[in-house]
């Protein structure tokens, strides 16, 4: 998938007999990205496809979405396990000190100091309870996403300064 198109979320399974399906959300704002009318981007056996979607609906805050051109069961079941991707230009602007995720992957994270930590290769959790994963040559280091540890997040600059407290750097060190 081109490095433009973001994931917002997975194909579950089918559901129903008219070609909806149940998505598990990769997104914070699942109102905005799966409401009927908007234009999602499938791969599918390597090609790449636009669909419109035709309905939603919320069930168990997961939504349940029927596309265009998905009019049965069979058709819908052919996409489980599919990512729906959209362009990273219809993202909207987020308030000061807010980031998606794409934004810190690939930061560098750094002390004070200028003593380099590691890379974010991911984050973990939602609004509240975020996590940086952070790959260091002894494996991966959790850090806290919040303003007392990330002193400084700068996305453009690809760089994040952290003021760990005390025994952080080796408490949330996964895989040594």
């Amino acid at each position: 998938m081109p490095d433009d198109l973001l994931l917002v979320g997975r194909v579950a399974r089918a559901h129903g007999n008219r070609g909806q399906v149940i998505v598990n959300l990769d997104t914070d704002f699942p109102g905005d990205r799966f409401a009927e009318g908007n234009m999602l981007v499938v791969e599918h056996g390597g090609t790449s496809t636009t669909r419109r979607i035709a309905s939603v609906r919320f069930h168990q805050g997961r939504p349940v979405i029927g596309l265009e051109g998905v009019a049965d069961m069979n058709a819908a079941r052919e996409l489980a396990g599919l990512e729906f991707r959209i362009p990273v230009e219809s993202l909207a602007a987020l308030p000061e000190g807010t980031y998606y995720h794409h934004d810190l992957i690939g930061c560098v994270v750094v002390t004070p100091d200028g003593t380099a930590v590691g890379t974010v290769s991911s984050v973990e959790g939602d609004m509240g309870n975020t996590r940086l994963v952070v790959q260091r040559e002894t494996g991966e280091l959790l850090i806290p996403l919040v303003s007392d540890i990330c002193t400084a997040i700068e996305p453009s600059a690809k760089r994040i300064v952290i003021a760990p407290p005390d025994g952080l750097l080796e408490l949330n060190e996964r895989g040594k």
